[in-house]
């Protein structure tokens, strides 16, 4: 048994505290316990972090028992002098429980041990060579310092504690910990002070310092340090010194220090080669991979690897595939990463096409190339993702014909790939295919496929899957909900779309923005602005944040109601709920005024935008251009339209139809013709209203043989000329009288499966009738009757009153029969 602690130092402190007898406060091995009862303690009294009983275990297995009450009253009452004896006392008589006392008046009370005793304590961890001990004190004693504390530190070190026997062992602990705790300037004023006192530092502490000096010009002082300290370096040192040189971009002095080490490891040639082949040299990087073989060293799967990845991405594939026959010649077999690399450099180089080739080439030539399903998945996602859609199903087939299984990556992309080009139907049947491969699809994947059918119009196969998701307990998330009322808005299902929304706002509670923004949108589009405010309102009463996309199609809804007054109040009041206007709001204020011909205004509306720092869109644009040829300001107009090409922002088709137009209507055609070649250039195609407004030109302002000769080119080659383009050679030919033409074309159109309605021919007929040509106007009467279309009262009317004007009365009194089969009144 210890000495009692008051016993031994109560004279000597003169502590303020009650006489305590020997049994009070025993200092005592594990076996030698004493109870609670005995030392007279109430239970209340006890620690809850020592769950009933008294006591704080130490390092060594040493016990302190039933000194709960006196060290309460130790620590807040002596201070750390008075400590420093007691730890003083007992690092001569008793290293061991000076360290257990210091331990415990460190972690169980908090105390703060000074600088002296944690040097004592210190000193008699590394003479016992608890080391982990010693540096995790170090440690915890610099998080206290801080940086900058090493001078303070090295000095009363240096002083008292200069002939201790391990002096030397705490010297470069405090250097390593230094270094370990990133405090890289105290780590090196430590060890300059261990040079005055002749104490040489440890290659681990060394290491340790070039290890956070890699990135500075000073890891080569330290260095050049331990060389001249002879101390034997070890493979880390190497391995780091060349790694320190390589992030420097010093990569001569790290090929020559690598050259002229006595003993080579295959880590330090690695990082040589890494660097290099990260600057695109590959071919030294394949010198550095030849000269471990000189040196006896053997390349890993990380060598290889290293030059596989810089021959994949400089081009050089087949060197690649080459490469792998290598490592198995070696006795180094090509590992996940070798084949995803491999994978990678087929992705990168667009040659995703050619991967399957390629590798079955190899195989052909007796290399051993095993591709797994990380690669194939590799493979698959990058072919999904350049659109190559077929070649990934191909691939899954590959894959499950060499016995592997798709997992869920796969699955997923091809499931999302397929529905965005629309294939929904092979989505859901590889989604069912998952499942049978014991795969759970989850909301996410549902969305997509539920979001692809509403897409398509297939509201009602969208709701089947939706209940069945349901019947599988997998539960709707809020992209689910969306794509159903999207699809519904979309098309056009209006009463159907907010009776969904209503079931999930008020029967299921979802309170989710996007769905009132889904509705609002459609509101404003349908102009029902009524029903938008009632959907605001509710947003508002239900505290839901609005978005800056409820405001925009709020102020849509009312410009399209030409409701000014509300479109304006909508505006300012997106500030009030802390949002900012977007270009989109701002262009859709623009558009409305430009409509009505407040010309001011819009432009005011742009100078507040870019005061703004709003970056106006190509859509911002297409709207001041529409003002200006509206003003027919056309070299303004295409001043805006070079600026936008200037700061890279693209115009689309409808900018360049509004410039177009505008210039046909100038008669300047020439110039018209010049914008449709520059939309080519810029790989834009022009659409079916660029080809209507050019023809129409040529018809109204040029030379209408101009007109068909554009007409017949453009349906030679299938440009997918519209309706309208038909129609407005038929009108032009019927006013310069040339019927023959008119009646071709007008037969084309037919014949093309467009729709022709009564107006269509009645806009004929009109024409026809007013140059005075009946007959001809009885011809496409006629033509109505076989195609099934019965002529309206306005095309008799028109017709009889072309007979007046003729004096054709035998033709106008044929015309009564066919009125009366029409069930028209002919009085």
């Amino acid at each position: 048994m210890l000495y009692p602690i008051r016993h031994q130092f109560g004279s000597l402190l003169r502590l303020p505290f009650p006489s305590l007898n020997p049994s009070t406060l025993i200092l005592t091995k594990s076996s030698s316990l004493i109870s609670a009862e005995s030392l007279e303690l109430e239970p209340s009294t006890t620690s809850p972090a020592t769950n009933g009983s008294v006591k704080a275990t130490g390092s060594s297995g040493v016990k302190f028992l039933g000194v709960k009450r006196w060290f309460e009253t130790l620590v807040s009452g002596p201070n750390s002098s008075q400590v420093d004896e007691i730890i003083n006392y007992l690092q001569t008589h008793d290293p061991d429980s000076a360290v257990e006392l210091f331990d415990l008046l460190k972690n169980e009370y908090g105390f703060r041990h000074s600088r002296s005793s944690q040097f004592v304590i210190a000193h008699l961890l590394a003479s016992q060579r608890q080391l982990k001990a010693l540096r995790s004190n170090f440690m915890q004693m610099l998080q206290e310092e801080g940086s900058g504390s090493g001078p303070s530190l090295c000095k009363p070190l240096s002083v008292n504690f200069k002939d201790w026997k391990s002096n030397a062992i705490v010297w470069d602990m405090l250097a390593f910990a230094y270094s370990r705790s990133n405090m890289v300037h105290d780590a090196l004023f430590v060890i300059a002070k261990m040079k005055d006192l002749n104490i040489q530092p440890s290659i681990l502490t060394y290491n340790s310092l070039l290890y956070n000096l890699r990135h500075s010009e000073t890891m080569l002082d330290v260095y050049n340090d331990i060389k001249s300290s002879k101390i034997q370096e070890t493979k880390q040192t190497t391995s780091i010194l060349v790694d320190g040189l390589c992030k420097q971009s010093l990569l001569q002095e790290a090929v020559t220090h690598l050259l002229h080490e006595t003993t080579h490891h295959v880590a330090s040639f690695n990082t040589v080669m890494s660097s290099f082949s990260k600057l695109g040299f590959v071919d030294i990087a394949q010198s550095i991979f030849c000269l471990m073989f000189k040196f006896g060293v053997k390349p890993d799967a990380y060598s290889y690897n290293i030059l596989i990845n810089g021959l994949c991405m400089a081009g050089s594939i087949q060197d690649a595939l080459k490469l792998t026959h290598d490592m198995d010649k070696n006795g180094i077999n090509p590992d996940s990463i070798t084949y995803n690399t491999l994978s990678k450099g087929f992705h990168v180089l667009g040659m995703i096409k050619d991967s399957s080739k390629i590798i079955q080439e190899t195989l052909s030539k007796g290399l051993k190339l095993n591709p797994n399903s990380i690669t194939y998945t590799l493979l698959i996602c990058g072919n999904c993702q350049q659109g190559k859609v077929d070649e990934s199903l191909n691939l899954k087939n590959e894959m499950i014909s060499n016995g592997y299984k798709l997992n869920y990556i796969s699955y997923s992309v091809l499931v999302n790939s397929l529905c965005k080009i629309g294939r929904v139907d092979e989505a859901l049947c590889l989604l069912y295919e998952m499942e049978i491969d014991g795969f759970n699809p989850d909301s996410v994947m549902y969305s997509i496929i539920i979001h692809g059918l509403c897409k398509q119009g297939d509201i009602h196969r969208a709701k089947q899957v939706y209940m069945e998701m349901c019947t599988k307990r997998i539960f709707p998330n809020v992209f689910t909900h969306r794509a159903i009322l999207l699809g519904l808005c979309v098309n056009g299902q209006l009463f159907e779309a907010r009776k969904h929304f209503d079931m999930l706002t008020s029967i299921n509670g979802v309170q989710d923005i996007v769905l009132y923004n889904i509705m609002i949108n459609k509101y404003a589009k349908l102009g029902m602005n009524r029903e938008s405010l009632q959907l605001f309102n509710q947003i508002i009463e239900n505290g839901i944040d609005p978005t800056i996309v409820t405001f925009n199609s709020l102020i849509y809804g009312f410009c399209k109601g030409k409701e000014l007054t509300r479109a304006i109040t909508s505006f300012h009041n997106i500030r009030k709920h802390r949002l900012a206007p977007n270009a989109i709001t701002y262009t859709t204020l623009m558009n409305f005024f430009c409509e009505s011909g407040n010309i001011k205004e819009m432009f005011k509306l742009k100078k507040e935008m870019e005061d703004s720092f709003i970056e106006p869109t190509h859509v911002t644009y297409t709207v001041i251009i529409k003002s200006l040829c509206k003003q027919k300001k056309l070299l303004e107009a295409l001043e805006h339209l070079d600026y936008m090409l200037s700061n890279g922002i693209f115009p689309d088709e409808v900018s360049y139809n509004v410039l177009i137009q505008s210039l046909c209507k100038s008669r300047e055609l020439e110039k018209a013709f010049e914008l449709h070649d520059e939309m080519m250039s810029h790989n834009l195609k022009p659409d079916a209203i660029t080809y209507n407004i050019l023809i129409n030109g040529l018809c109204v302002y040029g030379d209408l043989k101009d007109a068909d000769k554009l007409f017949l080119y453009l349906r030679e080659n299938n440009f997918g000329l519209k309706k309208v383009a038909f129609m407005i050679l038929v009108k032009a030919h019927c006013v310069k009288g040339d019927v023959d033409r008119a009646m071709v074309v007008f037969l084309d159109m037919v014949e093309m499966g467009f729709e022709v309605s009564v107006r269509d021919y009645s806009c004929v007929i009109n024409r026809l009738c007013k140059r005075f040509l009946t007959n001809e106007a009885k011809g496409f009467l006629k033509i109505m009757f076989l195609n099934g279309v019965y002529p309206d009262f306005r095309i008799y009317k028109v017709m009889l009153d072309g007979f007046d004007l003729v004096g054709d009365v035998h033709s106008k009194f044929e015309l009564f029969p066919n009125m009366v089969k029409c069930g028209l009144d002919v009085c």
